[in-house]
């Protein structure tokens, strides 16, 4: 698999993409996380223009799409019950999301990350166990509860250092 920067033209193919992610998420008992419409196209759009949107390619067919985007992220100053494992510089990963049938998204999302960057936070939906299996499985810690802009809180997870370097 191939990361890449996303670009304006890929638009229609991410929107699909998170359609896709969307019906999974609900299928496995996550309805809430991502509603209709979530997240908004705008959100994508904002993605585009600041460069940290990226497309996950297999063989050239694009079967992912995620933001990584450098600290500091508003939502992550402050944690609750829990503390994040540092207070060095990070990339958060926002809306990791995979075409149906695809296999090894996560696996290409963090070789990616982990080629830009050591320090890793992510946050999931309560609901959302696919991806807290996920980020366990490539090391990532709880450290406790953030909350987005809109007061919806999200479980936070953050990979230590260590970690960062041993073999997945």
């Amino acid at each position: 698999m191939k990361v890449r920067k996303a670009q304006k033209g890929d638009l229609p193919l991410i929107l699909q993409i998170l359609d896709d992610a969307r019906a999974k998420m609900v299928a496995s008992g996550n309805p809430n996380q991502w509603p209709v419409g979530y997240p908004p196209v705008e959100t994508v759009e904002r993605d585009l223009a600041q460069g940290v949107g990226y497309m996950v390619e297999d063989d050239g067919e694009p079967v992912g799409y995620f933001a990584m985007v450098a600290s500091p992220d508003p939502t992550y100053a402050r944690i609750y019950d829990g503390a994040w494992l540092d207070d060095e510089p990070y990339y958060v990963l926002h809306r990791i999301a995979s075409k149906t049938g695809a296999h090894g998204v996560m696996a290409a999302v963090m070789e990616y990350a982990l080629s830009v960057s050591e320090s890793l936070r992510i946050d999931t939906h309560a609901d959302n166990r696919i991806m807290q299996h996920n980020v366990l499985k490539y090391g990532f810690r709880y450290c406790g509860v953030i909350y987005l802009a809109n007061g919806d809180p999200r479980l936070a997870y953050q990979l230590p250092r260590a970690a960062s370097g041993s073999a997945r």
